[in-house]
């Protein structure tokens, strides 16, 4: 006979529609997330943005013009002049090996790109990746519903657009993608048990660490995730397999990156991973001796484990101690301890507290870059606590620690956007179940329809709690596998489990009620309902214009081109590609270009000319002579200038138009930066009554120094007056001559400027004539005095 066939249910021809429905969402959040961030190519064009991108862009050229070897040798006697570097082992290679494979499968399919193209496009395309994968992270807590919604909020979060538009090449463009897919790898893991995708977690993690120095902040959230489920008895085989192949898979891939090398084993952001793997280890051994010993063992052999665990715990603690100890920052890096301390970087470290993306953001930054997930957020905090799982508990965990980070540094805004998205997804999700649940509970002709639903979905429910017992079983057999000796107390255990299982079958028809009245769902009225979803519709629609408003006007412009819009027409301030172009065309090849380590990376890009310092940051003393150059008097900085080899000195001036970002803001920062390497530069001198003034009440120090000089030379020629419009008063010294540096080029609009130092013949003529009588003994005698006065020398 013929098998009966068997025709489709309506459940599940509605689950596979739901399935071809949720890709199609997925594609189009894909689409959006791209598309929302090319706002930066149509209102101005296909460019490279801020600085660093400058410097990867220069890298992934070199790779697909000569190719991965020479990249991984490649010594640049172009920056850090007369240092250099080796790119190959101080560079980051994620975000400049995913570009060059792209240019290399782009043109090996025939669609001739340029390198430039790519690195600018690289960034869309990858926020569409970390949307499919916040997805798969957030449906893995908590289904596919708060998956779509929580993928759609991260493809228009202003925090993730400011570093993902298009031009904006910087390593975080591939980070994020990586950082929340190997959290969902993490997941999936706890949740299957699956080696293959614990392989797939460290290969991911690796991936990570290749992209961006924030891949610690993985290294040490899921280990204090790994501690907090042991902690509160949440251990299972799942937590071990999630864990211990990541830590010795991903230490030994991490270790092969160059820059982070024998750093993934001898830093103190890794040790908290080792602790915890030890700790793992140990509690792994308890539950299996646990498993195979009579309770009166159990306790012989724990005492014994604990005893060998503590004396191995206190050994590898004493070995971190001394490796800590021989270290003067404590094994961690200036940024770890500013994150650890947010005063560590204003005390010590200059260098760090001068960049703005490193000081703590404002509470309107908060609004401006997450909008409605702030207030979302605390909302999801509660529903991943309905019910408590160890999915949930760690996006708890992801949420509170980049809360915390996010306060200290403005940049790591940027880690707390997947989470606040994570979390407002399951809110609005939620909240959207409830409400829709609501209105079809009270519809009428629905009811049935729904109960049915219901009746479907408890059943599954006891299924899937059926199969979890079973599961449970399974591992009780395991760990409670019975001695020889204790099979009789086994045998009467079972027959008391049976007589229970009887007992629990006979109460079934009183707890089925009471769990049906439990299970019962919670159901508003309808007018409520109705006004609720409303409401909630209404709060998404004005996210998503805060969103494209942020993406088009607040992220979208390129530093390297800057607008103005006026009553009379838009302006157009192209000063910076200006200024490079005539030192790329009217410069020699050798010359080497001094200027504050903001614009190293752009000069050595766009004017292919060597600098003294670059935006790296690697070497803080080379920064403080240029920063004591930029605070010292003319004919000193001349000197320091002159034993670099340096030819031209570039400062950037916002003075004429209002620029706010230019070198008179930044220069309290050369000053200290400087200062705390030569401790003849105080920061008291340039300052009056503790306040920073270039007018008439500056200090002769403030007015006398380079900086201002090169800044305000020939001001008092645009106005007659020599008004500040960033400061908003006028100079206190509008006339003065340069004995030792010649302007050789100013932009039209001021915003750069470029210094030639004299030639030492040139200098001795422009003097005024001296008297013959002096001897050379009193000229020797004044050189010696300046000569010591000379931090360099």
């Amino acid at each position: 006979m013929a098998a009966p066939e068997t025709s489709p249910t309506p459940s599940s021809l509605r689950n596979a529609f739901g399935h071809v429905f949720s890709i199609f969402i997925l594609i189009l959040i894909g689409v959006l997330a791209f598309s929302i961030r090319l706002f930066s190519v149509i209102k101005y064009e296909s460019v490279i943005h801020e600085f660093d991108p400058y410097f990867n862009y220069r890298v992934t050229q070199f790779l697909t013009k000569n190719g991965i070897y020479d990249f991984w040798n490649w010594f640049d006697d172009r920056t850090w002049y007369p240092l250099g570097r080796v790119i190959g082992g101080t560079v980051y290679p994620g975000l400049t090996l995913t570009a060059g494979t792209l240019w290399w499968l782009l043109n090996s399919l025939n669609i001739p790109l340029s390198v430039e193209t790519v690195c600018v496009f690289t960034a869309p395309i990858f926020s569409a990746f970390a949307s499919w994968a916040t997805y798969l992270l957030t449906k893995e807590v908590k289904g596919a519903g708060a998956g779509l919604t929580a993928a759609a909020l991260l493809a228009m979060v202003p925090s993730y657009i400011s570093r993902s538009v298009a031009g904006s090449y910087d390593n975080e463009a591939v980070a994020i993608f990586a950082l929340i897919f190997t959290f969902y790898l993490y997941i999936k893991t706890l949740n299957t048990g699956s080696l293959f995708y614990a392989t797939l977690n460290s290969i991911a993690y690796f991936y990570m660490v290749c992209s961006w120095g924030g891949y610690t902040f993985i290294i040490n959230l899921i280990p204090m995730h790994v501690l907090l489920c042991i902690v509160t008895g949440r251990y299972s085989s799942r937590l071990y397999i999630a864990y211990a192949p990541l830590v010795v898979l991903g230490t030994l891939l991490a270790a092969l990156v160059p820059v982070v090398g024998f750093n993934a084993v001898m830093t103190s952001e890794h040790f908290a991973s080792f602790l915890v793997f030890i700790i793992i280890h140990v509690v792994a051994l308890v539950y299996y001796i646990k498993g195979i010993l009579s309770p009166r063992m159990f306790k012989v052999a724990v005492m014994l484990v604990l005893s060998v665990g503590l004396v191995i715990c206190c050994t590898v603690v004493a070995v971190l101690i001394a490796l800590v100890a021989s270290s003067p920052t404590k094994g961690w890096s200036g940024r770890s301890l500013s994150l650890l301390d947010p005063t560590y970087a204003s005390k010590y470290i200059p260098i760090i507290a001068s960049v703005s993306e490193h000081q703590p953001p404002t509470w309107p930054s908060y609004f401006m870059d997450l909008n409605i997930l702030a207030f979302l957020v605390p909302a999801g905090i509660v529903a991943c606590f309905l019910p408590l799982s160890d999915a949930s508990s760690f996006v708890i965990l992801y949420i509170v620690t980049s809360v915390y980070f996010s306060g200290v540094m403005v940049r790591l805004m940027l880690v707390l956007a997947p989470a606040a998205c994570i979390m407002s997804g399951i809110a609005l999700s939620g909240a959207f179940d409830v409400l829709t649940r609501s209105l079809k509970f009270q519809l009428p002709g629905t009811s049935e329809i729904f109960a049915s639903d219901a009746v479907d979905t408890g059943s599954e429910s006891v299924i899937l709690n059926k199969d979890g017992a079973e599961e449970d079983k399974s591992e009780d057999s395991v760990k409670e596998r019975p001695s020889k000796k204790n099979k009789k107390k086994e045998k009467e255990k079972e027959k008391e489990k049976e007589k229970e299982k009887e007992k629990e079958k006979e109460n079934a028809g009183t707890s089925s009620s009471r769990s049906h009245a439990e299970r019962r769902p919670l159901v508003l009225p309808v007018e409520a309902s109705v006004i609720a979803i409303f409401l909630l519709v209404l709060l998404v629609a004005f996210y998503v214009v805060h969103c494209v408003w942020a993406a088009a006007e607040a992220y979208s412009a390129p530093s390297i081109v800057l607008t103005s819009q006026s009553p009379d027409g838009l302006h157009v301030f192209d000063d910076f590609r200006e200024a490079y172009a005539w030192l790329s065309h009217n410069t020699d090849v050798d010359d080497k270009v001094a200027s504050w380590w903001d614009y190293g990376y752009q000069t050595t890009a766009m004017a292919n000319r060597t600098v003294i310092v670059d935006n790296n940051t690697w070497n803080n003393t080379h920064i403080a002579t240029v920063g004591t150059a930029m605070s010292s008097p003319e004919k000193a900085a001349w000197e320091i200038f002159n034993s670099l080899d340096v030819k031209y000195v570039l400062v950037v001036f916002g003075g004429l138009v209002g620029y706010p970002s230019d070198d008179i803001n930044k220069f309290l920062w050369m000053v200290r930066i400087g200062g705390g390497v030569f401790p003849h530069i105080k920061e008291p001198d340039y300052l009056r009554d503790g306040q920073y003034r270039i007018d008439s009440q500056a200090t002769p120090t403030m007015l006398n120094c380079l900086m201002y000089k090169l800044s305000y030379y020939r001001f008092v020629e645009t106005d007659g007056k020599g008004f500040d419009r960033v400061r908003r008063t006028e100079i206190g010294k509008k006339y003065f001559k340069l004995t030792h540096f010649e302007e050789v080029f100013t932009t039209h609009h001021w915003m750069v400027r470029i210094y030639k130092l004299k030639s030492p013949r040139n200098r001795i003529r422009g003097k005024t004539k001296k008297s013959k009588s002096k001897s050379s003994s009193t000229i020797s005698s004044k050189s010696s005095r300046t000569r010591k006065k000379n931090p360099w020398n």
